[in-house]
């Protein structure tokens, strides 16, 4: 059997790497470098580049020129070029392609192994969708491996007699991870994991843009003003000020060359991009809290990702959590040399007695079932797999049938942390046939939830009376990843003033215990977060219920 590569897939830049003579390594690119950019340009007789040599086409033919597209992973849309239309996977399986031709270059022997690293807080369906390009490239993909979880392989493999808690701060050109770890003699135990899938330093560059030209839609000007906001981002993470000089960019209404020269200095790009820095302090707290711990618990802060070389950045690392973030790893190579290791472990090139590694779910998977309240049947958010759970896992639930003489029953998948499924990602469904006829509540479906080590998931159900089964990998469209909402904030949200005086009686009855089973709780719950994400209809129409339901208790309080 071939070697496993480790590979990171980045949004800016991709690696590759094998474990020789028991370390990880990294392998050059046909440059001869080991950091490739993630650009494919496809030519009109189908030619592929890759790297910097496709690189140098975003100014010329940007209309067939690929960049950044990790961040369309999963979601469904396609690119075009010459007329063709190519989904996401199939251009990060050029990109794939590409760096395992380097790597049997390299290692004079065939490839078609490996690890490839996804965000932690990468969806089910951003999951399969990087899995799949691996098919596309002729890989098999042995595992998909979360980048914080292997940038601590990276730092485990050299420190394996220590006994830390590690939080890794993860914040690359278009994603930030936050994963916190506890590591004792040669375990890595993943405690929990936070984030944002749609962050990074490309956003950065983007703010940059916007105030230095809008080159409305002339490709090649928005390229040229790519490259100068990413030059300049990159500069004042080592000098106080930068000279943006684009000379001819545009042309003006009337014809005549527009040409844009500013010197940007560190702190206007800091006040630019605070917002945005600042929105990373929510992931940390979030995940230090789901492991159960302060930041006082910390020993280790590994900041990864190029993004994290951005002085503000590491700043901020340090008040949220109170110490310097140390320079143990390299930021750009360590989730490579991570992979690499991920691949020894699993061919055998790594001793895994010395090496042991736990990882979690980063979020909550379950299915809606129809629950009976006051007001009727409702879609009610069922957790199996709460988030942060370790993998690999299985769970089982019984439930029963919802109407008479029922012969099938749709199990909706959904991930995500809201009670009401409306509020979640669908994922997809399993649909079970064949059920007994019979009274409501007399035949039970089991649902069974297993999550594998590539954190994806597989769904089986079941009629427990005649064994009938049906399993499947879910079958995903494009979904895009939710933000955790921090219910604690509902009354600081815009909106929630009118909601307040219900919301503190109904409080006040469940304090009391006198609470109509969970609905009380539940709708209290769905105004909340309806509030947060700013759908006043969807708050409103909670409020109706729940007032009724506070005035029915009201008046059954009376009577007693």
């Amino acid at each position: 059997m071939s070697k496993i590569v480790g590979i990171d897939l980045g949004t800016s830049t991709s690696e590759i790497a094998c474990i020789v003579d028991g370390i990880p390594k990294l392998l050059p690119n046909t440059q001869g470098k080991l950091v490739t950019p993630s650009v494919v340009y496809i030519g009109q007789d189908g030619t592929v580049l890759v790297g910097e040599e496709a690189a140098e086409y975003l100014f010329t033919r940007p209309d067939c020129t690929f960049m950044e597209v990790k961040r369309l992973t999963g979601s469904g849309k396609k690119l075009k070029a010459h007329g063709k239309e190519y989904a996401p996977e199939e251009i990060q399986a050029m990109l794939l392609s590409y760096l395992v031709r380097c790597a049997e270059s390299s290692l004079k022997e065939k490839i078609d192994r490996a690890v490839i690293t996804v965000p932690a807080y990468f969806t089910d369906v951003q999951r399969r969708a990087t899995a799949k390009a691996g098919e596309l490239a002729g890989l098999h993909v042995e595992r998909i491996i979360n980048e914080p979880t292997a940038a601590a392989l990276d730092y485990g493999l050299s420190n394996l007699k220590e006994c830390k808690n590690v939080l890794v701060y993860d914040l690359g050109g278009g994603t930030l991870d936050v994963t916190v770890l506890e590591l004792f003699e040669g375990v890595i135990d993943v405690k929990a994991s936070s984030g944002n899938n749609h962050l990074g330093g490309k956003d950065f560059d983007e703010i940059i843009m916007s105030h230095l030209a809008d080159p409305a839609k002339d490709e090649r000007a928005l390229m040229r003003l790519k490259k100068a906001a990413e030059d300049c981002k990159i500069a004042l993470s080592s000098q106080d000020e930068y000279k943006v000089s684009l000379p001819f960019l545009l042309t003006s209404k009337d014809g005549k060359p527009v040409s844009v020269e500013k010197t940007v200095r560190r702190e206007d790009f800091e006040a630019w991009v605070s917002e945005k820095v600042n929105s990373t302090r929510d992931p940390m707290k979030s995940a230090l809290e789901d492991a159960k711990l302060t930041p006082q618990d910390l020993q280790v802060i590994l900041l990864v990702g190029g993004s994290t070389r951005i002085p503000c950045i590491k700043k901020l690392v340090e008040e949220t959590l109170g110490a310097v973030p140390r320079s143990l790893v390299d930021p750009d190579l360590t989730v490579a040399r991570g992979a690499a290791i991920q691949a020894g472990l699993l061919e055998g090139s790594i001793n895994n007695e010395d090496l042991v590694l736990t990882d979690v779910c980063p979020y909550t998977l379950g299915t809606a079932p129809l629950q009976d309240g006051l007001l009727g049947k409702r879609p009610v958010f069922d957790p199996l797999i709460p988030r942060n759970t370790t993998i690999p896992t299985e769970k089982v639930k019984i439930y029963t049938t919802a109407a008479d003489y029922q012969t099938k029953v749709i199990i909706d998948v959904y991930q995500g942390e809201s009670s009401d499924p409306d509020n979640n990602e669908r994922l997809g469904e399993v649909s079970l046939k064949g059920i007994p006829p019979a009274k409501r509540g007399k035949e039970q479906i089991e649902v069974s939830f297993g999550y594998d080590m590539n954190g994806i998931l597989q769904v089986k159900a079941s009629v427990v009376s005649t064994g009938k089964q049906v399993f499947a990998e879910i079958s995903t469209t494009g979904v895009k990843a939710k933000p955790l909402l921090d219910l604690s904030k509902w009354e600081q949200a815009e909106g929630a003033r009118q909601f307040r005086p219900l919301i503190r009686k109904a409080e006040k009855l469940i304090a009391s215990g006198k609470d109509l089973g969970d609905d009380v709780s539940l709708l209290v719950r769905r105004i909340k977060e309806a509030i947060l994400l700013k759908n006043k209809e969807q708050a409103e129409e909670y409020r109706d219920e729940l007032l009724i339901m506070v005035e029915a208790l009201e008046k059954l309080e009376k009577l007693l």
